[in-house]
């Protein structure tokens, strides 16, 4: 199994997003404490790559996620949506025991 994936409706709009960014711009995807169920998800633009941070996706829309986060996300999925409700990333985290109503935030217990 893949620590973490990265689908390809996540990484063409990767690629749309970090294509008026300088070079070597990626999503970082983070885990931090807090939210309403006790953890919750953080997407950033970076240039900044750890040499210990998981890199995935492709060429031009790269996904780095910091080991303490990957801990939280091994296994799971970024997923990009665009309803009619609104365009999101989603992660589907099968680490994840509950979710809040907005999932953006999760418990492990």
């Amino acid at each position: 199994m893949a620590p973490f994936r990265v689908s390809a409706a996540a990484i063409r709009r990767i690629a749309e997003i970090t294509a008026s960014e300088p070079k070597g711009a990626a999503l970082r995807v983070e885990v931090l404490a807090g939210g309403c169920k006790g953890f919750q998800y953080r997407f950033d633009l970076t240039r900044d790559i750890e040499e210990n941070d998981l890199v995935t996706g492709s060429d031009d829309a790269l996904v780095v996620i910091d080991p303490s986060s990957l801990e939280l996300l091994a296994g799971a999925e970024l997923d990009y949506k665009d309803t009619l409700m609104g365009s999101y990333f989603e992660v589907q985290n099968p680490n994840a025991k509950t979710s809040c109503g907005c999932g953006t935030s999760f418990s492990v217990d």
